[in-house]
């Protein structure tokens, strides 16, 4: 029994169906939600002094491999074409065991497009990383299971956290998606210099600002550094990177980037509250098991 061709009909709606998803994913990328396409940020302007590098790294990436990936899938489909077997041929391809020019090729084109890709990230990440600036503001940064301390260094003031609860039943937010007026918050004077020492209490921590497109390993007994200047104004959501635990999802805090007076204004709260000096090594549970070790040693 032949089988049938497609009807006009048939081949009609497969057209319809392909043109529909493209006009689908064409007004995705467009929707407010989406802000600048499938890329991360905000219309009106970068949220930090690295945004726009980031980001073009990013989509610079992405576009060398879908290069490489059409070229890839083209060979591939046409070698399939090319060279399947055909009816009637029943003898077996020419073997070839080598051929100089195309080993060549297949192997110098990768170093070359690795070298290139090494090149750009690296002078990228070397200007992402530089923390020869002079800071405006310094402030250590704490993970601890499962919260942040933050020790506003420059105006002698910290603040304290503890894990969020109950992340999955939390409604509303105070600015960006995954914000809430119950996590502790970070406060950042926009268009000032801040630099971050970071800190872990106990475990392996990971101190991450999405809408900065940014993060940074909080390891025991190893001090991070990490300088960015703030440039848009608004409350964005931060958040643990590494699994530290049974409350890692409750790791969260708020990023408030805000005036220089609402900052002063906050820190003079602090202040009020008696959070002044700073939450040091000693809150920590890696000093507090060597402070117990040295006492059992002297007894």
């Amino acid at each position: 029994m032949s089988s049938q061709k497609p009807t006009n009909n048939v081949s009609r709606k497969g057209r319809l169906l392909g043109a529909a998803a493209i006009v689908a994913l064409t007004l995705s990328a467009c929707s407010p939600e989406a802000k600048r396409g499938w890329l991360p940020g905000y219309e009106d302007g970068p949220v930090t002094n690295m945004t726009e590098r980031i980001t073009h790294l990013w989509v610079s990436s992405w576009i060398a491999a879908l290069i490489v990936g059409v070229l890839v899938w083209g060979l591939t489909i046409w070698c399939v074409v090319a060279y399947r077997k055909r009816k009637g041929d029943n003898q077996l391809p020419v073997q070839t065991r080598y051929h100089l020019p195309l080993e060549i090729l297949y192997t110098a084109v990768p170093v070359v497009m690795v070298g290139v890709l090494f090149f750009y990230t690296q002078r990228d990440m070397t200007a992402i990383r530089d923390t020869s600036a002079e800071p405006s503001i310094e402030i250590e940064v704490y993970g601890k299971q499962w919260s942040w301390d933050f020790n506003y260094l420059s105006d002698e003031v910290y603040d304290f956290g503890i894990h969020a609860e109950n992340v999955g039943e939390l409604e509303g937010s105070l600015g960006d998606r995954g914000t809430h007026e119950s996590f502790p918050t970070l406060y950042l004077p926009v268009g000032e210099t801040v630099e971050f020492t970071l800190k872990s209490r106990d475990v392996i921590h990971s101190f991450w600002i999405p809408a900065f497109l940014d993060k940074m390993d909080m390891i025991p007994g190893r001090v991070n550094t990490w300088q960015v200047t703030p440039l848009r104004e608004g409350i964005y959501a931060g958040k643990c990177a590494e699994l530290c635990g049974e409350y890692h999802s409750g790791m969260l805090f708020n990023v408030a980037v805000v005036s220089r007076d609402e900052y002063d204004a906050y820190i003079d709260e602090l202040r009020e509250e008696g959070n002044t000096g700073r939450l040091d090594d000693s809150y920590s549970r890696l000093q507090a098991t060597d402070s117990d070790s040295a006492e059992g040693s002297d007894n």
